[in-house]
């Protein structure tokens, strides 16, 4: 019961972050596009000059963060990289953090066990995917739902850590599934915003 009570209690307060992470990112783009950020390179750069070198590193260690906890929409954060940095250093920093980030979400669950990986995921998705613990074939159900720009990957690598995977086959279904979902999301959402900042100029 106190187990329940606390997984229940921390899913609470995660929530809670992903909104505050989520109402953050709208802000911004509304920002961004009053301040036309997203619309003319010279005001981009402008914004980018005032972080220098941090700016980079802060945004890959945002992204590795928001996969061990969701503190924002990854797929918002996709769509952050390409706005900040442009298609192709936006694919790499996000590509980096993302990576770094389902490493140490596999590595974090390998260690505590299945009740952090709870902690993480609303009961919705736990109990859809803990049945594939059970499955023989989970290293290709994984490999399957890696490449997939929908799936849950963030808790998915949790549920790999509760596993005998070995680690090295871990890292190289991450480095070659993700490339397409963060390409995906990103170019998706960006044609989405596009679209809104054209519709409203």
């Amino acid at each position: 019961m106190g187990d329940t009570l606390n997984i229940k209690v921390c899913n609470l307060i995660i929530n809670l972050c992903t909104l505050t992470g989520l109402i953050f990112c709208i802000l911004f783009i509304i920002y961004g596009i009053q301040s036309h950020i997203f619309t003319s390179s010279e005001a981009l750069n402008s914004f980018l000059m005032k972080f220098g070198l941090a700016a980079p590193v802060a945004f890959v260690a945002i992204q590795a963060l928001q996969v061990v906890v969701p503190i924002l929409p990854g797929s918002i954060g996709c769509l952050g990289g390409v706005l900040i940095f442009g298609v192709f250093q936006g694919f790499i920093y996000n590509y980096i953090g993302i990576c770094v980030g389902s490493l140490l979400a596999f590595l974090i669950s390998r260690k505590y066990g299945i009740f952090f990986a709870r902690i993480v995921t609303g009961e919705k998705i736990y109990n859809k995917y803990i049945g594939w613990l059970n499955k023989s074939y989970f290293d290709r159900l994984f490999a399957a739902a890696i490449f997939l720009p929908f799936a849950p990957d963030d808790f998915l690598c949790y549920l790999a850590g509760l596993t005998k995977m070995p680690l090295y086959k871990f890292i190289i279904i991450i480095l070659a599934g993700k490339p397409l979902a963060i390409f995906l999301y990103s170019m998706g959402l960006e044609y989405i915003l596009q679209f809104v900042i054209n519709f409203f100029n």
